[in-house]
């Protein structure tokens, strides 16, 4: 049994012998206009970060689903908003604004009717939500489209005396009430309900409950109905609601890419906590290529531990769940920006990559490596 995971593959058994059984990585792989990196590393019980780029010759898709109160939002939107994608693209010739909407609209209306089917065996589904980040190039057209904390950085090469250096673009907007614009943005929405928004515990949250303020799911802020069965009241706190107090209303941000656009960084909060996005990008600059988003996650280890006054490599031996007590889940997806390649359309090539759903689940066992899986 030892030998046969160990051999298939064989860089599964020395990430789990020599490095974190929680990580998993793809160092470099082709995109339309460059190549991108994605790397994982896992702390809670079960996986709640989850994220899949979608590459053709003409387009490339990034999602991060970072999930809250369990992995099935985020679970649910990584199998679905992607089809969205295709479908309204299709539909309305291409992709726009108005496509990315609908799909993050047709995804959230999709979650909260299996909420109701689910609620009868699993009332705490009422409860479980995810931040949803999502790129698109297509046509020389950048859109970044968010709800909640993952967050999307530009890497753009600095001008004139700084022509030399890489400064930090962010192109995504933090739904978080930690953020005094987003506190007044929710206030301001709830001008009736002094409580709207609580500071407890050095943290400011929305009922006191929850600090992002744009999310998939989370049906029991949203749909009063969910508060009054009596079957998700014997489960959870019950919440008087006027109305919503979260909304799946993404932001979205459309930008031509340009030529001093080096690449993005695509990650969950995770990542975010522990390094700035100046931080982040002055390491993709100053680092090979393959392996990057690897290298960004055990940077973000470095600084957990450093907070900690712990060794990185002790770190590394703490299981998931108890992990989640030193550094959230985190994700990162870097997307290399090359404009000076022969055919915009000569690295594209079909198909679909998908992280693990739970990586302790993926490097425990020798079922066969299917991150690879088929286009749409």
């Amino acid at each position: 049994m030892m030998m046969r995971s160990c051999y298939r593959p064989l860089e599964r058994c020395f990430e789990r012998i020599n490095g974190d059984g929680l990580l998993w990585h793809m160092d470099l792989k082709p995109h339309a206009s460059g190549d991108f990196s994605i790397a994982v590393v896992q702390a809670n019980s079960s996986l709640e970060d989850q994220s899949q780029v979608f590459t053709s010759p003409s387009a490339t898709y990034v999602g991060v689903y970072d999930g809250h109160g369990g992995p099935e939002a985020s679970r649910f939107v990584n199998r679905h908003l992607f089809s969205y994608l295709h479908k309204f693209s299709k539909e309305q010739g291409g992709l726009s604004s108005d496509v990315i909407k609908s799909a993050f609209h047709a995804t959230e209306e999709d979650f909260i009717q299996l909420v109701k089917r689910s609620l009868p065996a699993m009332p705490k589904i009422a409860s479980v939500g995810s931040c949803c980040l999502v790129g698109a190039i297509s046509e020389g057209e950048l859109y970044v489209a968010n709800l909640g904390d993952s967050r999307a950085v530009l890497g753009r090469r600095g001008f004139d005396a700084e022509k030399n250096s890489v400064v930090a673009e962010r192109l995504s907007t933090d739904h978080n009430v930690s953020c005094e614009e987003v506190r007044k943005e929710v206030e301001s929405l709830h001008p009736d309900d002094q409580d709207i928004v609580v500071h407890i515990r050095g943290v400011w949250r929305i009922k006191g409950i929850i600090q992002v303020s744009r999310s998939i799911g989370d049906a029991y802020l949203k749909k009063p109905e969910f508060n009054r069965d009596p079957i998700f009241q014997r489960y959870g706190n019950f919440v008087p609601l006027k109305r919503p107090v979260l909304t799946a209303e993404p932001s979205i941000v459309t930008r031509s890419i340009r030529p001093h656009d080096l690449f993005l960084i695509f990650a969950s909060d995770g990542l975010w906590e522990q390094l700035s996005d100046q931080s982040a990008v002055e390491m993709v600059f100053k680092n090979p290529r393959a392996g990057i988003a690897k290298r960004l996650v055990r940077a973000a280890l470095q600084e957990a531990a450093k907070k900690r006054e712990m060794r990185y490599k002790d770190i590394l031996k703490i299981e998931k769940g108890i992990r989640r007590y030193f550094h959230d889940d985190i994700t990162v997806i870097v997307i290399y920006l090359d404009h000076q390649k022969e055919s915009f359309h000569s690295k594209g090539t079909l198909g679909s990559i998908t992280a693990p759903v739970d990586i302790f689940s993926f490097n425990s066992d020798d079922a066969e490596e299917n991150q690879v899986i088929e286009a749409f």
